[in-house]
């Protein structure tokens, strides 16, 4: 386990790297560190605008972080032309670099302190809607609905927590809360998460199935009935026939 001294030794020898490498037209934090709010627990987030050197740099930063490092694995997230590498280290820190072309070097969201160069314009993130998240619920209950007739218990477990995930995605929104990755759902008021814990899939028998999918599409039609109550009651007498099976 690493400790801060360590994590913030690192992230200020890859601040350094970058401002060293002239490739690099300008470098930000972004995440806990970039709005103060590190705990032990925090990572590091760096973005780097590259410009026309992105393959380059990528690679050569790379080799870095398994050289001096300790990187033992990677994998990569793509937004745009922006490539998100994040990198697994031996102390089990996990490291995201993003390597940005300059056009998309800028703050996307809070979370985003410059730190050289210059930063350009960028569209914020935007929630996901809230319709969008009620038609996943609902797909994920008719795919829980055939997982438990078809006797296919991991499957179903799966579907089920699809349902429950897309409850508490519409729950934050309603809240106001941060949805993605279940960043917010400890800032949910308990009498929200309360009723979303009988969802719970406590074994893979047929009837323990059964009851949380049960219990999943009635924390869901409830939740749809917060985002539109015309909605709510049209989907309440098939989802409550899909709970049936």
């Amino acid at each position: 386990m690493y400790t801060v001294a360590e994590r913030s030794a690192l992230r200020d020898a890859l601040v350094a790297a970058a401002r060293a490498d002239a490739r690099v037209a300008g470098a930000a934090l972004t995440g806990s560190a970039a709005v103060h709010a590190e705990d032990e627990w925090s990572d590091v987030d760096l973005v780097l605008s590259v410009g026309p050197h992105q393959e380059a740099v990528l690679a050569d930063w790379t080799s870095l972080l398994y050289g001096e490092h300790g990187a033992v694995h990677h994998t990569d997230v793509w937004s745009g032309a922006t490539v998100y590498r994040v990198f697994l280290l031996k102390s089990t820190l996990q490291v995201d670099i993003a390597f940005a072309p300059t056009g998309e070097f800028g703050a996307k969201a809070p979370t985003f302190q410059l730190l050289f160069g210059e930063a350009s314009d960028q569209p914020v993130s935007s929630a996901p809607a809230a319709h969008d998240l009620v038609g996943m619920g609902w797909l994920y209950a008719l795919h829980a609905r055939s997982s438990i007739a078809r006797r296919k218990a991991w499957q179903a477990e799966y579907m089920i927590s699809g349902v429950r995930d897309h409850v508490l995605m519409l729950a934050c929104l309603r809240h106001g809360v941060p949805h993605s990755q279940g960043r917010g759902l400890h800032l949910l008021p308990a009498a929200t998460t309360a009723g979303v814990e009988a969802t719970l899939v406590r074994s893979l028998e047929h009837a323990e199935l059964q009851r949380a999918f049960r219990a999943s599409v009635d924390v869901l039609v409830r939740e749809i009935g917060y985002v539109d109550s015309e909605l709510a009651v049209r989907l309440a007498g098939p989802l409550r026939e899909l709970a049936a099976v």
